[in-house]
């Protein structure tokens, strides 16, 4: 069922889903007094004939919300979340997930339903975001670790990466500190197309290329450029990909030239 894509002929209902969201977007103001930066790069996806993927750095629950309202009202985001997050906080993250037209993928797994439910949405011109570390960073006994699935996603579905900083979540609740409500800052970066890694062995631009669009988006959250954010020590296991950034500079998409949706002739 399409949240806000091409096809509005299977739409679902966004009522209770906008109702929901108008609330927690004022709360998000009144609280951490909640904006958005360079809000116009993704709005240009409206009326192209792919979506794009949106890629963010994952500190708290809250990043989950900072995504959806990023976009809305004009856009919503698709946000793929883990099962677990469902039943968060007395379950209210599900209640808000479920109206948002969120949907959730299996942890550990290879979620190959979840990845081709996702380039449907992308193919039609929907918006989907996730968090390529899978998890919030410094929760649990895992090392975080970088993902291929945002990658894999928008090769299916065809679409750019766009990165996301989320500025400041990560200064809410410091380990052995009190919770702060620091001023909260949902930040886009320009859009990346995945052909832009060709030049990198085939197994390895996957993996790559969500390394390089979420180090752009972390550089983002920290208003710092790319090449300083040490990428080798917040995912220690993962491969670092510095050297050859640092020899290749990849472009960004033009979005205005994306080819716009032409909606099928209706058959008489």
């Amino acid at each position: 069922m399409s949240a806000d894509g091409n096809d509005k002929s299977n739409q679902m209902n966004r009522v209770v889903g906008n109702i929901v969201a108008g609330i927690v977007l004022v709360l998000m103001k009144i609280v951490f007094r909640f904006s958005v930066k360079n809000r116009d790069i993704i709005l240009q996806f409206t009326g192209k004939k792919t979506g794009a993927v949106v890629l963010s750095p994952h500190n708290s629950y809250i990043d989950v919300v900072m995504m959806f309202l990023a976009s809305w009202p004009k856009r919503w985001t698709r946000l793929i979340a883990r099962e677990s997050l469902f039943e968060v906080a007395g379950g209210f993250l599900g209640f808000f997930f479920a109206r948002v037209g969120a949907f959730p993928v299996k942890r550990d797994t290879a979620d190959m339903s979840t990845v081709k439910r996702a380039a449907r949405f992308l193919k039609n011109g929907e918006l989907v975001g996730i968090f390529p570390e899978g998890t919030r960073r410094g929760k649990g006994n895992k090392t975080p670790a970088i993902h291929g699935g945002a990658a894999l996603i928008a090769k299916l579905g065809r679409a750019p990466l766009v990165p996301l900083g989320l500025k400041n979540v990560d200064r809410i609740k410091r380990k052995g500190e009190h919770v702060r409500f620091p001023k909260l800052t949902a930040i886009y970066g320009e859009p990346i197309a995945l052909s832009s890694f060709d030049f990198l062995p085939k197994e390895e631009r996957l993996e790559a290329a969500t390394w390089y669009v979420l180090r752009e988006a972390i550089a983002l959250s920290h208003d710092i450029a790319p090449s300083e954010v040490s990428m080798v020590k917040l995912f220690p296991e993962s491969k670092d990909y510095t050297a050859v950034f640092a020899e290749h500079e990849i472009p960004r998409v033009d979005v205005a030239a994306l080819p716009d949706y032409e909606p099928k002739p209706q058959e008489n």
